[in-house]
């Protein structure tokens, strides 16, 4: 019975607004008389275009080529947000010079990122590079507070020890930071995958989702609207899960080793 819990709350929500849907197609076509293949698609109709894009290699090289845009964003944002987190910690002169920077990119309008990106940067690298703004704020944010807040304590008890700065760093700091880096993950993840595609929708790449949802939005191909944006939740929801549980496996792997 428990195994089932897990699999029925998440087939339940899914087939209420599965239903919800259909209740509306049904609502608009049979009580309203709206036509409503350009409005709202069926269900079935945006699940058989989607079957019939998945048939097609273009559809996978697409699909890789958008996940490879957005996670070069989302180790770069990750890695340059970590360095300025520790660096902004350790020295009162990057703190100085570099918070304001993070501060202002965190403010700005992720639409306004991309148009000036547009501007500076070769089309297919315009998603990385707005990925990696979106996220390198809420990296540094979380791992700043991660190191501020790490217990003193523990860090007097290092020092009692005589801890060198290396076993300073892997045997207090890393477990007091690591909470905090894994939710900053998880929220740059979605970040980064909302901002990339929607960078791919106003710069138009080569082979990419954002491409797709826009000519299907031009040629008034809602179906393909629908079935693409589908695809860009169903994978986004995959790397979620498999974000989760290789930060899951980072943090039992660092408790056990301390």
């Amino acid at each position: 019975m428990r195994n089932r819990r897990p699999l029925a709350r998440g087939l339940l929500p899914l087939a209420f607004w599965l239903l919800v849907w259909h209740g509306a197609v049904w609502y608009l076509e049979n009580i309203q008389g709206i036509r409503t293949e350009f409005i709202l698609p069926a269900p079935l109709t945006v699940l058989t275009t989607l079957v019939s894009l998945a048939g097609e290699g273009e559809f996978w090289l697409t699909a890789l080529a958008t996940l490879g845009r957005i996670f070069a964003g989302l180790l770069g944002g990750v890695a340059v947000g970590t360095v300025l987190a520790v660096l902004t910690q350790s020295f009162a002169w990057a703190d100085w010079i570099f918070s304001p920077a993070v501060r202002v990119i965190r403010a700005t309008p992720v639409a306004s990122f991309i148009l000036l990106i547009i501007l500076w940067a070769p089309t297919g690298r315009v998603p990385a590079i707005v990925a990696a703004l979106m996220v390198l704020p809420v990296v540094w944010g979380n791992v700043s507070r991660g190191i501020a807040q790490t217990d003193p304590l523990l860090l007097e008890a290092g020092k009692a020890y005589r801890f060198s700065r290396w076993k300073t760093v892997r045997l207090i700091y890393i477990p007091s930071v690591l909470p905090y880096f894994a939710s900053a993950c998880h929220t740059a993840l979605g970040l980064a995958w909302k901002a990339g595609v929607a960078a791919e929708v106003l710069c138009v790449p080569k082979r990419a989702i954002g491409t797709q949802v826009y000519f299907s939005k031009i040629y008034l191909e809602t179906q393909d609207l629908f079935a693409w944006t589908l695809v860009v939740i169903v994978l986004s929801f995959l790397l979620e899960r498999g974000l989760g549980a290789l930060l899951g496996r980072l943090e039992g792997g660092n408790t056990h080793a301390g």
